[in-house]
């Protein structure tokens, strides 16, 4: 499939569109600036509870590279 194709074929997907349209609404709400962007975020993830993990930077794995 040429990559024109699959672009079409992500356009009919609801769920494809629906990811689309919210990031979106986040980069507006944003300013598009990637920066507050990212803010924003990282803010959302310290509020939710969760644990976060965060991978020590190094080398990229290798594919097939068990973790």
């Amino acid at each position: 499939m040429t990559e024109g194709a699959e672009h079409a074929q992500a356009g009919r997907d609801p769920i494809v569109s629906e990811v689309r349209r919210v990031r979106e609404q986040l980069f507006a709400a944003a300013g598009y600036d990637i920066r507050e962007f990212c803010r924003r975020l990282r803010e959302k993830q310290s509020a939710s509870g969760h644990p976060v993990v965060t991978r020590e930077p190094g080398e990229p794995d290798t594919p097939g590279e068990a973790a």
